[in-house]
């Protein structure tokens, strides 16, 4: 069985967890935090599956991925049922689902890319004229040369004014 690497750093934590629990707390709350690792380990196998094939593109549109989504929680819900139903500790149940939560987070930090350094480009002048032009909703990757070389207010049959504007009413109905 191949174990994608999230996969196992889930079970490294998982290990750990139901270890210690079970050499430092009560007896049934370390049964229930094993309960909840395998359920938790369970259900992260089976989400990470799901993710790579929608990534690849191998789902027919969002609807297999969010009914998959929906019977995954279901089966997880009646799973917790179920162990609880049977006598698990609530406390270390919880404790076991909420495992993939740093295992997730762990193997992330792990895979970060990689930091580029690089020079900033230049910071404009407070007083250069191509702040005038600058608009919130049209920022793009535009350098400091690109800037001051393109002028979207010539486009515009308004003259230019230093005056606020007032927002347009939404007229799309």
């Amino acid at each position: 069985m191949h174990l994608d690497p999230i996969e196992r750093v889930s079970l490294t934590i998982s290990a750990s967890a139901v270890g210690a629990a079970y050499a430092l707390a009560p007896t049934p709350f370390a049964a229930g935090v094993a309960v909840g690792a395998a359920l938790e380990a369970v259900n992260l196998r089976i989400q990470v599956r799901a993710a790579r094939r929608m990534f690849a593109g191998e789902f027919g549109g969002a609807g297999p991925w969010v009914s998959g989504f929906g019977m995954r929680f279901g089966l997880m819900a009646l799973g917790m049922i179920g162990a609880l139903t049977l006598g698990t500790d609530p406390a270390g149940l919880v404790v076991g689902v909420s495992l993939a939560v740093p295992a997730v987070v762990v193997w992330a930090w792990r895979n970060r890319p990689a930091e580029l350094h690089f020079e900033p480009e230049p910071a404009l002048a407070p007083d250069d004229p191509s702040w005038d032009r600058w608009n919130v909703w049209s920022v793009g990757n535009l350098s400091t040369a690109e800037a001051v070389d393109t002028d979207p207010v010539d486009d515009c049959d308004e003259p230019a004014s230093s005056e606020p504007v007032a927002p347009k009413e939404n007229t799309i109905q």
